[in-house]
């Protein structure tokens, strides 16, 4: 890990984010049928130009898309640019889960912490802000945390003193309300380096509890949440985006 001094001086544009999507869609399929999830079609756009543009707007310039299922059709569709950001692929030969795709691109990222978003959930956080937070916190790791009415698909995080993350609830069945993990995370190297490598690994169930206790912060943010994991959340998604921005 960085020291402290230098990781203060850092700017946010100095940053490489991290895109996982290298994930089957197999709840998507009986609508998106022809392409990875990442790639699914809003608005006339790829879900995956919403979170590029989210990226470019907190000044980041270097994203390392982690895929899989249909990679090949990713990258002659994204290529190696977009607008301002430059864009390298990291392709995983098997399925190799979140925390195994990001384990696997550790190699080509060249910041400490960086910045790893799902491919398949936006949420509309203030990017800058999630990272002066992490600063001022000096965590190893940062989680956003989007506020839900009903959390039943989610499950809840559970926040301590100081907003450190004390604990994750699995779904409950019952529409509570609560804070979601909403797939946007800082994480540093030292703590990506100690994901197994060459085999299947989830961040959300295996490696995030394991970090409990390690310097693990949540930030807590009011912005719009969506994921497009299934038909229904799918649907919804036009309305989400319509009338541009979702930042706030």
């Amino acid at each position: 890990m960085i020291a402290t001094g230098e990781r203060m001086t850092m700017r946010m544009a100095d940053v490489d984010a991290v895109i996982l999507a290298g994930g089957l869609g197999t709840r998507l399929r009986a609508v998106v049928a022809d392409r990875p999830k990442v790639m699914a079609v809003i608005n006339g756009r790829p879900f995956l130009n919403y979170l590029f543009d989210q990226l470019i707007t907190a000044g980041i310039a270097r994203v390392v898309l982690c895929t899989g299922y249909l990679s090949r059709q990713i990258q002659s569709c994204v290529g190696d640019s977009y607008r301002t950001l430059s864009i390298v692929h990291s392709v995983e030969s098997v399925p190799l889960g979140t925390a195994g795709a990001l384990r696997l691109a550790l190699q080509m990222l060249q910041s400490d912490p960086a910045l790893v978003m799902n491919g398949d959930s936006y949420c509309a956080v203030p990017l800058e802000r999630f990272w002066l937070s992490h600063l001022s916190s000096k965590a190893a790791a940062s989680l956003v945390l989007a506020r839900l009415s009903n959390t039943e698909r989610y499950g809840r995080v559970k926040l301590g003193a100081g907003d450190e993350v004390i604990g994750f609830e699995e779904k409950s069945g019952t529409p509570d309300q609560g804070l979601i993990n909403a797939g946007i995370y800082l994480i540093h190297r030292s703590l990506i380096d100690e994901i197994p490598i060459d085999r299947a690994v989830s961040l959300e169930r295996e490696v995030f509890p394991n970090w409990i206790g390690r310097g693990f912060y949540g930030f807590k943010t009011d912005g719009k949440f969506l994921d497009i994991g299934t038909p229904e959340s799918y649907a919804s998604a036009t309305a989400f985006f319509a009338g541009g921005s979702m930042m706030t």
